[in-house]
């Protein structure tokens, strides 16, 4: 095996790692929302945010992150792309609707910041990018 090849088998290995614990971090935020009854307030704050169908969105959200985040462990090359877009956009909407009011720092010099959805989102597209489908092989054939 040639340099290169294990320089590019240990980043796909760390990748798989990063992915792996972005996922159980998802699934633990959506399952402690399911569990502490979060399901009704977060859709009334959505509600509250003026997003029609804040329950539904709620719901969504939930599922989402406790479906989708097994299957993004589970590592089907084809569904980590759109899985870690999906992702990041709610991740996103979180950070708009939540997290930029309250300033960059989650704690110390401020409370309930962006930077750790941040960091979130930054390692949901890295991962979306390294599975972006090639679609020049396909045109190849």
């Amino acid at each position: 095996m040639s340099r290169s090849t294990a320089s590019a088998g240990r980043a796909d290995v760390a990748l798989a790692v990063l992915r792996i614990l972005v996922a159980a971090l998802a699934f633990v935020h959506g399952l402690s929302r399911l569990l502490d009854g979060g399901v009704a307030p977060f859709g009334a704050f959505l509600d509250g945010a003026g997003l029609p169908f804040g329950l539904a969105i709620a719901w969504f959200v939930t599922g989402f992150e406790l479906i989708a985040a097994p299957v993004l462990v589970l590592g089907f090359r084809r569904l980590i792309t759109p899985l870690s877009l999906v992702f990041a956009s709610i991740y996103g909407c979180g950070i708009v609707l939540v997290h930029w009011p309250a300033g960059w720092f989650v704690v110390g010099a401020g409370r309930n910041g962006m930077e750790y959805s941040v960091l979130l989102i930054a390692c949901l597209l890295v991962n979306a990018w390294r599975w972006w489908p090639d679609f020049t092989q396909r045109r190849k054939r």
